[in-house]
């Protein structure tokens, strides 16, 4: 891949370069902290670019983050290049959702295969976003530097579960079945233009420290620390808008920008 220097730079991963477990716990770990989740682009109007070159370009060289096809995408692409053998799987997220009311496969995760078995990996899961691979192992509960995680079988589908406030909470459900390129494009236009849904009608941005979670949902910020307290606050103009998406979120984002999607979600306080 070109620029995975730049990328491993960017993630602060200094190992080897090498398809074994080890460098997948670093680069994943790596990954999900230092680049956030974040729909920016696509709550104002600007889509997502899947193309290997544009993904690099904005949430490597301009700092930004992105959301599942970006992320994953990319690491995807990182992951090949230094010799791992990967496929792209599609999820239904069932996270904060109705039970039996799935959303459609619009959800991008990734396979890892090594010589131990398959794990998987997903930068991408906002609030969620996996911070270690998990082992491909049905009903084996599995520690992160976060939540514990564990999979389920469903018949022709594996859920991924959380442990969250003591109790295993589905997060989405996915087809063991590889996705083709042209599946993501689909399900990332839907996602990135289809009006009045999660992404286009809504600022979300996420990113996990070792040891907390920040999420922002419109103006409501919140710090889930890992062993104790919930952090809860209204942000109240598009400067502290501004200040947490620098700082907490780590955006590299105009003033600008920031006083556009301030504008784009209005009194939103959902």
């Amino acid at each position: 891949m070109e620029g995975l220097s730049a990328y491993f730079a960017r993630i602060g991963y200094s190992g080897p370069p090498e398809p074994r477990f080890a460098s997948l716990q670093g680069i994943v770990a790596g990954h999900a902290t230092a680049i956030p989740f974040e729909n920016i682009d696509v709550l104002l109007g600007r889509g997502a670019r899947l193309d290997i070159g544009a993904i690099i370009d904005k949430l490597v060289r301009r700092r930004r983050g992105g959301y599942c096809f970006e992320h994953n995408t990319l690491l995807r692409h990182a992951l090949e290049a230094v010799g791992f053998k990967v496929a792209g799987l599609a999820a239904r997220v069932l996270w904060n959702r109705p039970e039996g009311d799935p959303t459609a496969r619009t959800h991008m995760l990734l396979r890892v295969m090594l010589p131990e078995g398959d794990f998987l990996a997903d930068v991408g899961f906002g609030g969620l976003t996996l911070t270690a691979p998990l082992r491909a192992e049905i009903g084996l509960e599995q520690t992160t530097p976060h939540e514990p995680h564990r999979l389920a079988d469903v018949g022709d589908e594996i859920e991924l579960h959380a442990r969250l406030d003591g109790r295993w909470v589905p997060l989405y459900r996915f087809s063991p079945m590889p996705q083709l390129p042209t599946d993501y494009e689909m399900a990332n236009w839907f996602t990135s233009t289809c009006p009045n849904t999660l992404f286009t009608a809504n600022l979300m941005c996420t990113r996990p420290d070792p040891d907390r979670r920040y999420a922002l949902l419109n103006r409501n910020f919140t710090i889930r620390r890992r062993d104790g307290p919930i952090e809860r606050r209204t942000l109240a103009d598009a400067a502290e808008l501004h200040e947490v998406l620098t700082r907490d979120f780590r955006v590299n984002l105009p003033e600008a920008d920031s006083r556009a999607a301030w504008e784009r979600i209005g009194a939103a306080t959902g």
